[in-house]
């Protein structure tokens, strides 16, 4: 008798489980599978590349305090310790309102030029059944001139003294040792110095990451203009750099032959010539609160 029962319960148990797995497959078969998405992160180490925006954001309610400073040229000589006895440098603050907006204000020395920008995360560059090749972020600011470098009989207006900024930063990490951006640019001046300068400005920009160690990268960025300021005899911005991240704060070590730190001045005002050693030794440092 006791086998007979035991028998019987065994017999239930193995149909009871067969009869599980076979509703378990109904449900799966009947309901949609949920599509996963992998966003792929740090794309680049900072904010910035070199002179130029990377498409990296603050977190939301992040504060980071920036200093960018530039020497003068490298071929001044020893008279000038080659560059190091001239200067310009620019303070600014960085804060995230959400994970893919910032916002953000500086004052640069040279020319006496303030700014402001914001930064929005529009596209994700993702993996998984969700894919999307790229990020793109979108960028725009806004500076005011306000060094007093002009006839006292002939001052400027604050809308004269403005210049616009539009960029699209496109950029791809193909790998976790190398990524690029791509950032297409226009420039608007409300003032320019002759009539033969442009108003407005197209550029593109090339930026690369070469990661070297867990805290190290060689940085690249280039910018080409599609019109140039006669007045001056602009030249592209070329730069090469090195990121260094040592805990709450990345530094970059930077060599280019633009002096200036914001978008309307080393796209649209460089003057040197990096390979006439024009170079100017450089660096950005920043802090995240």
């Amino acid at each position: 008798m006791k086998k007979r029962l035991l028998t019987i319960l065994l017999f239930s148990i193995s149909l009871y489980s067969f009869s599980q797995d076979d509703l378990l497959d109904v449900l799966d078969t009947e309901t949609p599978q949920i599509e996963k998405e992998d966003i792929v992160t740090s794309t680049f180490k900072g904010t910035r590349i070199l002179n130029g925006h990377s498409i990296e954001n603050r977190k939301e309610k992040e504060l980071e305090f920036v200093i960018s400073h530039r020497f003068g040229r490298v071929n001044l000589g020893f008279d000038e310790l080659f560059g190091l006895d001239q200067s310009n440098i620019r303070f600014a603050l960085e804060y995230g309102l959400n994970d893919n907006l910032t916002i953000g204000f500086g004052r640069s020395s040279f020319d006496k030029v303030y700014d402001s920008f914001l930064k929005y995360s529009w596209l994700k560059q993702k993996n998984g059944n969700k894919s999307f090749p790229f990020a793109v972020s979108l960028f725009g600011s806004l500076a005011v001139k306000t060094i007093k470098d002009y006839d006292p009989d002939n001052k400027r207006s604050f809308a004269e003294s403005l210049t616009y900024v539009g960029q699209v930063l496109v950029a791809r990490k193909v790998s976790q040792s190398f990524s690029y951006q791509i950032t297409p640019t226009y420039i608007h001046r409300n003032t320019v110095k002759i009539d033969a300068d442009p108003h407005d400005i197209f550029a593109i920009g090339f930026g690369s990451r070469i990661k070297l160690s867990k805290r190290v990268s060689l940085n690249s960025e280039y910018y080409y203009a599609f019109d140039e300021s006669k007045s001056i005899n602009a030249r592209n911005s070329l730069a090469f750099g090195v990121d260094i991240e040592t805990g709450g704060h990345v530094f970059q070590l930077i060599l280019s032959n633009a002096i200036t730190m914001i978008e309307k001045s080393f796209i649209a005002e460089t003057t040197g010539n990096f390979f006439g050693g024009d170079i100017h030794l450089g660096f950005n440092i920043s802090r995240t609160f």
